[in-house]
């Protein structure tokens, strides 16, 4: 049975009402270089909140008759939606949740495509002081970034393919995160990017919070494979995986890791690969690892793998708690304390870090093709922030073959991209790939027996 699809004018909720004829015109074009299909695949994104799904190609193919058209109105804009899901709808009329986000949408990509040319003085994006203004603009336009408050914001990560306990458990968290006044802020997504911010709600709701944040963070090529869940009252689209990270960092004051696969990974060599920059070594930056008691050797997985490829000093920037929600809430909460007292007394902003010292290889957007996947340095012979800068990038290109688009049509044409370099670095490497797909990590359960996008072979010698 097909579902039922709609035809709708959509006036906009939360920002963006009045476009220029140049903008509009950016956005009707569906040249290589116009906005149209960037817009059209985010858009049909955030229509399917909800729908179990992490194939970005497979939901394009599945509405193909899909289409948004601008409509001038006297006072301002509408959106004429053709063949959008009904599930967006109640009684006709477009959930407030997701007009949001589609003027959300809107916004992000007007604001990163058309109002910042790429060669503007101050935003170059091939230098890391234009890649850092840019993402600070971004948060700032999207009204993320807010002069006054404290230290709140806790960075949550997490699989989008995780069992219903560890679901509970990431709401256990979130829960006590809201009682002690934190915020949110995710990837957007279903699983543990979802569970945070739903258990945040009701601790909220108990202390009587009436400004709680769900804030998300995503990007063009991941968010048909992690639609924004219905949680989200601020989302935020991106540019590219790199300046997502970065925002995430930049706008975050602590990161709460459970568990997920190989996103969660490029995220935690990300993250780790800033930390072990020298220029970061006194930086306040509370870090937890955490799971229920069956997830221990999940994480004792993950540590051994840090342990290996970065050394011991890596590990040292965290802290894995195992079953003990409270414990990790507190952990939060004191380590709010001394990134409070840290910036006050360098006089940094409490809304966007400015002092965290970023290496440009974490920067600029790697955009993964058979060839830069198996040219990648992943050697010893380099610091440990650099070997974290190239084990990303190979868990960056993994994803790209999971779920996005572009990735999955040259894993499809070419076959898996190939993984090489030193074996102490890719039998570890390849033992934890595996645990992956046993525990199902690699997709969401129901869609399917996952086809490797990867393969990892002999040492390049």
């Amino acid at each position: 049975m097909s579902e039922t699809k709609i035809n709708a004018l959509v006036s906009p909720e939360g920002s963006l009402e009045i476009l220029s004829t140049f903008e509009v015109n950016r956005l009707k074009d569906k040249s290589e270089g116009g906005l149209y299909q960037l817009f059209r695949q985010c858009a049909l994104a955030v229509l399917n909140t909800g729908v179990e799904t992490d194939d970005c190609k497979s939901l394009m193919e599945t509405h193909a008759d899909f289409d948004v058209r601008l409509i001038p109105q006297p006072r301002g804009l509408k959106l004429e939606l053709i063949n959008a899901p009904a599930h967006a709808f109640v009684d006709g009329e477009m959930l407030r949740a997701l007009r949001e986000h589609l003027f959300s949408v809107l916004r992000d990509i007007i604001y990163s495509y058309s109002t910042i040319p790429q060669s503007a003085a101050g935003f170059r994006r091939d230098e890391p002081e234009g890649i850092t203004n840019l993402v600070f603009h971004i948060l700032r336009n999207a009204r993320v970034l807010q002069a006054g408050r404290k230290p709140d914001l806790v960075v949550c990560w997490g699989g989008h393919s995780i069992n219903e306990r560890e679901y509970q458990y990431s709401k256990d968290v979130g829960h006590q995160l809201g009682l002690r006044g934190l915020n949110i802020c995710t990837g957007c997504g279903p699983g543990a990017m979802k569970g945070p911010m739903k258990g945040a709600t009701i601790g909220h709701a108990k202390q009587r919070v009436k400004d709680g944040r769900y804030i998300g963070l995503t990007e063009p090529g991941i968010i048909g494979a992690e639609a924004p869940n219905p949680i989200v009252n601020e989302l935020v689209i991106l540019p590219d995986i790199e300046k997502r990270l970065e925002a995430f960092l930049r706008a975050g004051h602590g990161v709460i890791v459970f568990p997920g696969g190989v996103g969660t990974a490029e995220e935690i060599l990300y993250l780790l690969g800033i930390l072990l920059h020298p220029e970061n070594a006194d930086l306040p930056f509370p870090v937890v690892f955490t799971g229920q008691r069956e997830n221990a050797e999940y994480f004792e997985m993950i540590d051994q793998f840090i342990r290996n490829a970065l050394g011991d000093k890596a590990a040292s920037k965290y802290e894995i708690i195992i079953d003990d929600p409270a414990r990790v809430a507190q952990t939060m909460k004191h380590g709010m304390h001394e990134v409070e007292t840290f910036r006050r007394a360098m006089q940094d902003a409490y809304y966007f870090n400015w002092m965290l010292k970023i290496d440009p290889v974490f920067q600029l957007p790697f955009e993964p093709t058979h060839e830069r996947m198996r040219n990648l340095a992943l050697h010893r012979d380099q610091p440990a922030h650099l070997v974290a800068a190239n084990l990303r990038k190979a868990f960056s290109g993994i994803v790209a073959g999971n779920v996005k688009a572009s990735g999955i049509e040259q894993v499809e044409q070419h076959g898996p991209f190939e993984i090489a370099g030193d074996p102490t670095l890719l039998r570890p490497l390849g033992d934890m790939l595996r645990e992956f797909v046993v525990q199902n990590r690699m997709k969401l359960p129901g869609t399917g027996a996952y086809e490797p996008s990867y393969r990892i072979i002999s040492n390049k010698g």
